[in-house]
């Protein structure tokens, strides 16, 4: 008599979890850390142009590292299906700082710049609604822009021969694929935790503007640049709650 009594109490449950699972219709706020880490490798800085005329001319031995960051992220989930879900991501824009690499390695920080990423996301998830623990895979697109770009280092604008003077920095915008995989667990009827990884394959180029840079025969405009692979691997754990 007993089991029957434990084995009805734990058809109810299942069957209450079942009510206010993942399925068709279920919508999802969650907000969480995320944890950028660019897998980087830039080309050497290259002198485009001095005074109006071309170089496209490479600076052996030179180059910019970009470190890892940490923000605040936030989601919306849609499910369409019991298994397909779309969802929009967006963050608090994370600060990223350069350094220098090869001969630029004795300069050390180079400048920084933030990164605006809003992403949309397709994801599917496996198994059933009911589940408590549901991995998942997606596909997305982001567009990329980077605002606040600057260069702080004073000593590296004063001593590289293709700056040699006030310098401004700009980085090009770009849209970007997303490639997703995760999981949700089912905390209560309404709170879940969970856990994501993504890669972004992204290349950008920072382009150097230097409009009085010193030379032998006065101040003369200079435009330099350096292509930088992003390519960042992102982390991101949450709480969400569903509606």
């Amino acid at each position: 008599m007993n089991y029957k009594i434990i084995a009805a109490g734990a058809m109810a449950l299942a069957c209450a979890g079942a009510a206010h699972a993942q399925s068709a219709g279920s919508f999802i706020l969650s907000t969480g850390w995320f944890h950028l880490s660019p897998q980087d490798q830039s080309s050497p800085f290259t002198l485009v142009s001095r005074g109006g005329t071309t170089f496209n001319d490479p600076i052996a031995n030179t180059g910019a590292a970009v470190s890892d960051a940490d923000t605040i992220g936030f989601t919306g989930t849609y499910f369409v299906t019991d298994n397909i879900a779309v969802e929009g991501v967006m963050g608090v824009p994370p600060k990223f700082y350069l350094s220098g690499e090869g001969q630029l390695a004795a300069f050390g920080e180079l400048g920084q710049v933030r990164q605006w990423s809003p992403t949309l996301l397709l994801k599917y998830y496996f198994g059933q609604a009911t589940q408590r623990l549901r991995p998942y895979l997606g596909i997305g697109v982001s567009r990329v822009w980077f605002s606040d770009a600057q260069i702080t280092n004073q000593s590296f604008i004063s001593n590289v021969a293709i700056l040699n003077g006030p310098t401004t920095v700009s980085v090009e915008n770009k849209w970007a694929a997303v490639f997703n995989g995760g999981f949700t667990f089912q905390i209560t009827d309404h709170w879940y935790a969970g856990w994501s990884l993504s890669y972004m394959p992204l290349k950008t180029t920072a382009t150097l503007y230097t409009p009085q840079s010193q030379s032998l025969v006065g101040k003369l405009n200079s435009v330099s640049k350096a292509d930088i692979k992003l390519n960042p691997i992102i982390s991101y754990i949450n709480v969400g709650y569903k509606f």
